[in-house]
């Protein structure tokens, strides 16, 4: 892709399709692979402008290029477990919005996700205790827990078993308002119109990337 066919195609909402068009082709099991040969490499030597950022798990299963039919230089991609929001991460998305001019940054959970059901297991009252840094990782995902058996209460339901698909779906939700609240870097940009955020969650057995929530203009007028 030419510097200005790179131009023409950077309003986020163009971007976000761009997306949604790479993850049906991987859906529909017709990946292009695109700019992924020598030629590709050899232009990125010097310089890396991604189309996008994408904030996920690092679950082995979530490899965003394979997702979204992407190639080399596309993404500009960072993932820790259970896409947890720190100073890294935000660091990290800030410098892909500032330095790298990105229009989109993508938060993609997932179905089946193993830090979600860590949170979970973690509020049982005989819970045993977990290794220091992995609570510390996956606590900021225990409020959408509480907040879903509260839900449950509420209903009226009797179901000792929590929906993981709930938790992980509040959890996406409170990771792209924590991210807004966190850098007034990235809700400037968003105010600004030079900046949209999706919310998505990926069905692991569909390979659809479904988006939850939008923040900013990421679809077409």
């Amino acid at each position: 892709m030419s510097a200005s066919e790179a131009e023409s195609t950077s309003t986020p909402a163009k971007v976000w399709h761009e997306m949604q068009r790479g993850n049906a082709r991987f859906v529909a099991g017709e990946p292009r692979h695109p700019r992924q040969d020598v030629d590709r490499r050899n232009e990125l030597a010097g310089g890396q402008r991604p189309r996008a950022a994408l904030f996920g798990c690092s679950d082995s299963r979530l490899a965003a290029e394979i997702i979204f039919d992407k190639g080399l230089g596309d993404l500009f991609v960072v993932r820790n477990a259970g896409q947890v929001i720190s100073d890294s991460v935000i660091g990290s998305l800030e410098y892909a919005v500032a330095v790298l001019e990105v229009p989109l940054i993508v938060v993609l959970g997932h179905d089946e996700c193993g830090a979600v059901r860590a949170a979970i297991e973690s509020t049982d009252a005989d819970a045993a205790p977990l290794p220091p840094h992995i609570w510390r990782l996956i606590s900021p995902i225990v409020p959408a827990v509480r907040r879903v058996q509260r839900a449950a209460a509420v209903d009226g339901t009797t179901s000792t078993t929590i929906d993981a698909e709930e938790v992980g779906r509040e959890h996406l939700r409170d990771t792209v308002g924590e991210l807004l609240h966190s850098s007034e870097l990235i809700s400037d940009a968003v105010a600004d119109g030079r900046l949209a955020i999706v919310g998505a969650n990926y069905r692991l057995a569909e390979g659809t990337a479904v988006p939850d929530v939008i923040v900013g203009i990421a679809e077409p007028a």
